[in-house]
This record gives C-alpha cells, structure tokens and sequence, in this order.
C-alpha cells in the first residue's frame, strides 16, 4: 500500500457531541498538532486547509469530498451550517490542480465514503441513512468510475460511515455490525470475511474513526480494545489523545482527509 497523503484543518450538532462540557480550546489546539505531528512522523505530508471564521467545524476534514485516483467529487453537506464549508474545500483542491466534479446529491465527503482499491478488483464503500442521499452513491459511481456498495446505517449515533467501519489496507476493514442494517452486515461478512469485527466498547470509543497506512493504525488513545484488537491482527497501533475534538463529536479519521492521487 502506497503510504497515503493527507491533508486536515484547525479548527453539526451530531450524537455524540457533548455540549455540556466545554472545550479546553488550548489543549484543542494541541491534541491536534499531536495528530499532525504523528502523521508526519509516520512519513506521510499532510497539508493543511486554512479554517474560515464562522465556519467551526472546519476541523472535521473528512467531511468536504472524496478522492479517488485524482478525481475529487465535493460535498454537499445536509445541514445548513456546514453547507459553506464546501466552497473552501473546492478551492483547496483546485488550487492543487486537481479535477473537481461538483455533486448534485447530498453527501458528506469521506464521512460516508471510503476506497479499497485490492478489494475485488477495487470498492467504494458508502453510508447512507443519516447524511448523505443514496443517490449521491449512483452519482459517486459516475464521476469516479469504481464499483460503489451501499451500506445502509440504523443507528443514529454512527451517523457517518467513518464512524463504524475504516479501511485497514488496500483490501481489508474494520467494522461495528451493529451499527448496519441486517442486510448491510450480510453484505459486508460476505466482501471481507477476514474484517475485524469491533464491539460496543470500541465503537463508543471512536475506535472505528482511525486511519491506516496499511501497517500503522492511527486511533483514538482511549480505545485500547480496538488498539489491542490491529495489534493481534498484525497491524501497529498509533494511539493520539482526542479528547478535546471528541466532545465535538469527531476524532481521528473526522480530522483527516485523504489524497488519493
């Protein structure tokens, strides 16, 4: 697996977002560039989208489009607040000279899709059932010309796809089964019957919201089951202190966005 560049930005009302406790805007600050910091460690760039005023939740990157082989199909966010953010993310990847195909569907970026190019010839992976419209599935298929299966999610505190399943490698995933629909697990045992299987502990630890360069696991410090789980698999766990973006809810994958160039 080709070691995968990234990009993230400093800084939705969502389920797991705990507005009764404030943030330390300092140690915000700071567990971020931690994140940072073990990315570039790990000898991955990471390129940085400038935040705008009024636009807070800037600092879930995943969420503004999806690359696949330097295509980028953009966002369209379901809510209002956050619908701003997509310009910002079209001028990041135009400035880049990347080709950038504006969607007509609702859909939130890599929140509800992720690419396994060595699975069955190459999937896309997509959620639905919360954010974004299945039809943006049929429409992602178009512009990025990759196979797409629909994942139907059911329960709303695993909102995103990114919050219940994360690619491992280029051929394999980590899942919570509850979070999908009976037919949606179904299909998933079937495409990767080798998956590791997350439980609610980890999953309530955001310990699906990770990112993976195929050897090194990059996860929330908190959930060391799911930590222990990659490391019996083969795979060397990265943990990264998020506690303060988790009360926002979003930890590690929400952070990151990934360049599939």
């Amino acid at each position: 697996m080709c070691p995968p560049e990234y990009f993230t930005v400093e800084y939705a009302i969502n389920p797991w977002m705990d507005t009764a406790t404030p943030v330390d805007r300092e140690l915000a600050v700071k567990q971020w560039h931690g994140l940072r910091e073990a990315l570039l460690g790990l000898g991955h760039p990471v390129h940085e989208l400038a935040p705008e005023p009024g636009l807070p939740d800037m600092v879930y990157a995943a969420n503004g489009a999806f690359v696949v082989d330097g295509t980028v199909y953009g966002a369209r966010f379901r809510h209002p607040q956050r619908t701003p953010e997509a310009a910002a993310h079209r001028s990041f990847h135009e400035a880049r000279g990347a080709r950038f195909v504006a969607p007509a569907e609702i859909n939130e970026g890599e929140g509800d899709f992720t690419y396994l190019p060595e699975a069955h010839g190459g999937l896309i992976l997509a959620g639905y059932g919360f954010r974004t419209e299945p039809a943006a599935h049929a429409e992602a298929q178009e512009v990025l010309g990759r196979p797409v299966v629909s994942l139907r999610l059911v329960d709303p505190r695993f909102y995103h796809l990114d919050t219940a399943l994360a690619p491992l490698d280029d051929g394999n995933i980590v899942y919570f089964p509850e979070a999908f629909s009976v037919a949606a697990q179904r299909v998933l045992a079937q495409l990767f019957p080798d998956a590791i299987r997350a439980d609610e502990v980890d999953a309530f630890a955001f310990g699906l919201n990770l990112v993976s360069d195929g050897r090194h696991v990059v996860l929330n410090s908190e959930a060391s089951g799911m930590a222990a789980k990659v490391a019996a698999a083969g795979y060397l766990p990265v943990p990264v202190e998020l506690s303060e973006l988790k009360k926002g809810g979003g930890s590690i994958k929400c952070c990151v966005a990934e360049l599939r160039d």
